[in-house]
């Protein structure tokens, strides 16, 4: 019995294959599509595709949640080069993202720019508004520790906000939050065949 299937990518769009961020999403990908989870993106370049690329690698399941900006010129709603086995288009970017929520059964969000920062406000705001029901993410990079440090010291945070996350910097680490997180959604009695 398993809880956690789709694993939704978050990062920066503007980092191409050289690039020590996208390395780190493909090799995470990769490890994780060997390991039978299907891949889930925004369908856009930098994070995302190296996510698709990665889980690619291993010949895994990938999914992304697209759209095609009209009103937002240059935005990466769509990235050509980011070919997934299922597409699911969308009419905006908030559609897209609330999409990409309810679709990951877990979010890995790595370091990005204000629309990633968007995306982890937005899992971290349902994860304790539906604390019981939520959908777990993890935070990815050290860097995240002084994040949620500075959330804690100036802002109000309840004793949820915290069981929600994890924060990895190895995809060995991630493989134990997600195998955590996993338990913690059995006992509460949602799984999945």
């Amino acid at each position: 019995m398993i809880v956690i299937k789709n694993i939704a990518f978050f990062g920066y769009s503007e980092v191409g294959p050289k690039d020590g961020l996208y390395k780190k999403a493909f090799n995470l990908a990769k490890m994780l599509a060997e390991k039978g989870y299907t891949i889930v993106n925004g369908g856009g370049p930098g994070v995302m595709d190296a996510s698709t690329q990665g889980a690619k690698a291993a010949k895994g399941e990938t999914v992304s949640i697209t759209f095609y900006p009209e009103d937002a010129p240059g935005f990466e709603g769509r990235y050509a080069k980011n070919i997934t086995k299922e597409e699911i288009k969308t009419k905006s970017y908030i559609e897209r993202m609330f999409k990409l929520m309810e679709y990951g059964d877990c979010y890995i969000i790595f370091k990005g720019g204000t629309g990633t920062f968007s995306e982890m406000a937005t899992a971290w705001c349902m994860a304790r508004l539906y604390f019981g029901h939520h959908k777990p993410f993890i935070l990815y990079g050290k860097f995240w520790k002084k994040i949620i440090d500075a959330f804690k010291e100036t802002m109000f945070i309840r004793g949820e906000e915290e069981k929600v996350l994890k924060i990895a910097s190895t995809p060995t680490q991630v493989l134990k939050c997600l195998e955590e997180f996993d338990e913690e959604l059995k006992k509460r009695g949602r799984y999945r065949l």
